[in-house]
């Protein structure tokens, strides 16, 4: 092999080498970008096809399809028919809940008829739906699961239906969760209450009010007086006076007497 042949082929393996790199990037990219934008549906096509790239293959196609349709957003007047039939279709669901599920779903898809997605079976329309709302899909898949079981459902499983309903017919119609105001519970009464008798006014008590004590001045102690005592003048004995003599008088009326 002379040397211009050898060159060659080694321009052609850095070629391949620089090609199989850029194409290494590109598909790592492109994967990262169909994760990103697809997010659970992602995993549920990878799931379902059993391989990873014949799944990002499905994924891709669904978005050529997508972009030669005409979507288009709703008018106002359109978005405002049909947030008050959601209302309507809600409060059937307190007398009549699998009624209201089979309402939520013909609704849905009335809303991407007018939108531009065209009409198919149900599977065609989740996969054109996950190219512009990836996010609420699976919700959709879910509630169109519980509303065509057989037999009987259990309210809260159809009260589940009816919020994944909500959740792509907000994001499909283009309203806020408030706006469509979707109260699914069914509210249950409420007991009556006996009314409580009515309480007399109790007397109005005056406040007593203490007489207030001025406080004593304070009293200055009293000066001790001593007690002055003037001596007495001394007085001079009285003379003594001598016995009366006795009288016959006297001395007779002793002897009447005894």
């Amino acid at each position: 092999m002379d040397q211009s042949t050898l060159t060659l082929v080694v321009a052609a393996i850095v070629v391949i080498a620089l090609a199989a790199a850029i194409w290494f990037v590109y598909d790592q990219r492109r994967r990262q970008q169909l994760q990103k934008h697809f997010g659970p549906e992602y995993q549920r096509v990878v799931s379902e096809e059993g391989d990873q790239r014949r799944a990002e293959r499905v994924l891709s196609e669904r978005e050529s399809r997508v972009k030669k349709l005409d979507i288009r957003p709703l008018s106002d007047s359109a978005r405002e028919q049909f947030v008050v039939r959601w209302r309507k279709v809600q409060e059937r669901f307190v007398d009549d809940p699998r009624g209201a599920v089979s309402d939520a779903d013909a609704l849905i898809g009335e809303a991407m008829e007018t939108r531009g997605y065209p009409v198919g079976d149900f599977e065609q329309r989740a996969a054109d739906a996950s190219v512009d709302h990836p996010r609420v899909v699976i919700d959709y898949r879910t509630a169109h699961e519980i509303a065509g079981r057989e037999g009987q459902i259990s309210t809260e499983h159809l009260r589940q239906a009816m919020v994944h309903y909500r959740s792509l017919f907000d994001d499909l119609v283009g309203v806020t969760p408030e706006r469509s105001e979707v109260r699914v519970e069914r509210v249950e009464p409420v007991e009556r209450i006996e009314p409580v008798e009515r309480i007399e006014p109790v007397e109005r008590i005056e406040p007593r009010i203490e007489p207030r004590i001025e406080p004593v001045e304070r009293i200055e102690p009293v000066e001790r007086i001593e007690p002055r005592i003037e001596p007495v003048e001394r007085t001079e004995p009285v003379a003594r006076t001598e016995p009366v003599a006795r009288t016959e008088r006297n001395d007779e009326r002793e002897e009447t007497h005894r």
